[in-house]
């Protein structure tokens, strides 16, 4: 194109800087984008280094062999719903001299300081204080140390589980016998992961064993505050002297059955409840299952069908029944189990008859044989104590068979060569 005027010289030049000016703003606007995120994050890494590090949050729990880490800050705050009075008591329950690791009170960095031994006893000091190493000044505990604490644990554990607070009283107008069940006091961890028990007690009165009770269920706490009333009506006041009560203190499982902790036993002979509501404490105990030398006995008859192959039972009578626990008599009923080659091919069970150590069952059971005679066969007879919620305990056994030997053996032996004949006589139960 041939420029011939001065005006015309001018729109061209003009008409180029427009297509010049894009691009030039497109690139500052580049340098002005990256600028400004770099002085972005230029500003936030400055308050991030100058703030100080957070701690973990309130929820944040670290399980190092069952024992949860806590944020330091966090100490004097309330942990997963536990008020600041259990937890107090719940690290007062763990011994001093434990392998047990404080670990809420490490830093920031994961280390754990170094603490001062408060004056204790002799004996404390010797198994828990740290020997020093003449060479370089470290701490260094002996073995001899850490046995001793671990077997001091272990016996306390043992040894001591807890007090049970409850209170007795007599209602005169409504006849009513009243018992509360206040709290428990100092009870060992039976788990060993949380180092806490899911405690609750069940309550029974002796020796008709009718009325029983328990309280709710209260989880991860060594002293349980219950502070359940439970009221027995129609027992006359002067029933209450020949009356005792059994506390058993039990923790929760959910997965198993539930933990043993200890049991109480108050016979309430001597004790006056006419001045009103009367506040106990009692240390609770092992729980003792008492047994006797004598098993009782067992009345069976028993009669051999040779055309029809069939063997009677008739469970007649107990006798002399021991105590199979603390709680006084027992709930007896009988299981009988057929034994061909000793492989079980049938089994049967009479009806439970409450709180008698003499039961009378009359009950008959008929067992097809699946062999010519009875050389093959035995029966055995299972005398067991129904308790509800638990398993069922031997109190005694019986086995009737050709191998059987003395009294049993002769039994046997009399159906055999008698058939069509009942036959009854009283065995001597062994243990189970």
């Amino acid at each position: 194109m041939k420029i011939t005027t001065r005006k015309d010289f001018l729109f061209i030049l003009y008409v180029s800087h427009l297509y010049e000016i894009p691009t030039v703003v497109g690139i500052f606007s580049a340098f002005g984008l990256v600028f400004t995120v770099s002085l972005f994050a230029w500003i936030c890494c400055q308050r991030k280094s100058s703030k100080p590090s957070k701690t973990p949050p309130y929820k944040f729990v670290h399980v190092l062999k069952g024992v949860d880490i806590y944020p330091e800050s966090l100490n004097s705050k309330k942990k997963f719903g536990a008020d600041e009075k259990n937890e107090v008591k719940n690290k007062s329950a763990v011994p001093k001299n434990s392998l047990h690791l404080d670990l809420e009170k490490r830093d920031l960095n994961g280390n754990f300081p170094k603490t001062n031994l408060k004056a204790g006893s002799p004996s404390d000091l010797e198994s828990v204080t740290p020997k020093h190493s003449s060479e370089g000044g470290q701490e260094v505990v002996s073995p001899d140390s850490l046995k001793s604490s671990m077997s001091l644990t272990s016996d306390e554990k043992q040894e001591k589980l807890g007090t049970l607070f409850f209170s007795l009283e007599y209602n005169f107008e409504r006849k009513a016998f009243v018992v509360n069940i206040k709290e428990a006091r100092g009870l060992p961890a039976m788990d060993d992961q949380s180092l806490t028990s899911d405690p609750y007690i069940k309550m029974v009165i002796l020796p008709e064993k009718k009325h029983k009770v328990k309280t709710r269920v209260l989880r991860k706490t060594l002293d349980p505050a219950f502070d359940e009333t439970f009221t027995f009506y129609g027992i006359p006041y002067t029933q209450i002297q020949e009356l005792a009560l059994h506390f058993t203190v039990l923790s929760f499982d959910r997965f198993s059955r539930d933990d043993v902790i200890g049991e109480v036993l108050i016979p309430l002979a001597g004790i006056e409840l006419t001045g009103g509501e009367m506040l106990m404490n009692r240390e609770i105990t092992k729980r003792n299952v008492r047994k006797s030398s004598g098993r009782g006995e067992l009345l069976i008859s028993l009669c051999y069908q040779s055309t029809t192959n069939t063997l009677t039972v008739v469970v007649l009578k107990a006798r002399h029944l021991p105590k199979s626990d603390v709680s006084g008599l027992s709930d007896p009923y009988v299981k009988v189990n057929l034994y061909h080659a000793k492989k079980r091919i049938s089994k049967k069970k009479t009806h439970v008859k409450k709180c008698t150590p003499n039961a009378v069952f009359n009950e008959l059971f008929v067992f097809d044989i699946p062999c010519e005679g009875l050389e093959e066969i035995s029966v055995e007879f299972l005398v067991l104590d129904s308790e509800r919620g638990s398993r069922n305990e031997v109190i005694g056994r019986l086995v009737l068979g050709a191998a059987a030997e003395g009294a049993s053996g002769q039994h046997w032996k009399e159906i055999c060569d008698y058939p069509r004949r009942q036959i009854a006589k009283w065995h001597a139960l062994c243990d189970g």
